[in-house]
């Protein structure tokens, strides 16, 4: 699984300090422990940045580039901060998060990313709201986001499609569409393009100490429909241990063989059951839950573990 580690974030308080004292040796340590802990990238999102961010990307860029080598991945509104971030990085090929179909971003980023080699991130979404059924975000893809990317001879290889997790606090009809999503997105064109998940989305607006488990469960269910990378954070254990039991199929434990079961589940394109579960375990149960939930079975809310 390809793991970019979304921890330098502008959201973060300690971030956003660190960014306006320009506070490399902050940058330094949390780009390399994230490596350290699994990250195949690492996300540096700094939010629109609109009078700053020409000069604060690319600071960014060569201060993180002096102790990893990993593709570092400019997130942000801001195109010129992007283009001077380009200008500077001097190592792996570098991903743009994100281009989307509205026609603005449609029109320029691509040639952004085409100009500098990079790869390139595209969100299945136009001006207005995000279309949320799974055919509604794959004909964005198909008909917008792609003949773009053609057009300007960025190659597919280099192109990766976000159909947009969205969270299950008022979204939760919508969490199964993401799947249908990914899986019919590598069927849409040939060759396919690579998926991206942003996944601690799908518990955005969720209680802080929920949000682990729906974001686990979901990677274990989004790994069965072939997802290629995800914007995560390599720090939670439990998450990245998830990952390793389906990637190497390990079946030593109750646990991941019910974790491999629900993985299989979902590629073979089955329901989850609750005998795949030892619902007299605590954390298996509370997993089959989740699993409910993010199948929109039961509601959400806040309790639903404890019901």
């Amino acid at each position: 699984m390809y793991i970019i580690g979304e921890n330098i974030h502008v959201v973060s308080p300690s971030v956003a300090k660190a960014i306006e004292s320009r506070d490399g040796s902050f940058f330094q340590d949390m780009a390399v422990r994230q490596v350290e802990a699994g990250a195949s990238a690492v996300d540096l999102n700094v939010g629109p940045q609109k009078k700053e961010g020409h000069e604060i990307l690319p600071w960014l860029v060569q201060t993180v580039e002096e102790v990893v080598d990993v593709p570092l991945v400019f997130d942000t509104t801001n195109l010129e901060a992007i283009e001077a971030a380009c200008r500077v990085v001097s190592k792996a090929q570098p991903i743009i998060n994100s281009v989307s179909a509205k026609e603005e971003s449609l029109q320029k980023v691509p040639l952004v990313a085409k100009e500098y080699n990079t790869r390139l991130i595209g969100l299945t979404m136009e001006a207005g709201m995000i279309p949320v059924s799974a055919d509604e975000r794959v004909t964005i893809a198909i008909e917008k986001l792609i003949p773009r990317i053609l057009e300007v001879g960025l190659p597919m290889e280099d192109f990766i499609i976000d159909p947009l997790v969205l969270t299950v606090s008022g979204c939760q009809e919508y969490c199964p569409e993401f799947l249908d999503a990914v899986r019919m997105i590598q069927y849409a064109w040939d060759p396919a393009p690579k998926t991206n998940a942003g996944l601690s989305n799908v518990s955005n607006a969720v209680p802080h100490e929920m949000r682990p488990l729906l974001n686990r469960v979901y990677q274990v269910m989004i790994m069965g429909v072939g997802i290629d990378t995800i914007i995560a954070d390599p720090f939670d254990a439990d998450l990245m241990e998830f990952i390793r039991i389906v990637e190497e199929r390990d079946e030593s434990t109750p646990l991941s063989r019910s974790l491999l079961k629900l993985h299989d589940r979902i590629m073979a394109m089955e329901e989850p059951q609750a005998e795949d579960f030892d619902l007299d375990d605590a954390e298996q149960q509370a997993i089959w839950k989740t699993v409910q939930v993010l199948q929109n079975e039961i509601i959400y809310t806040d309790s639903y573990l404890r019901v």
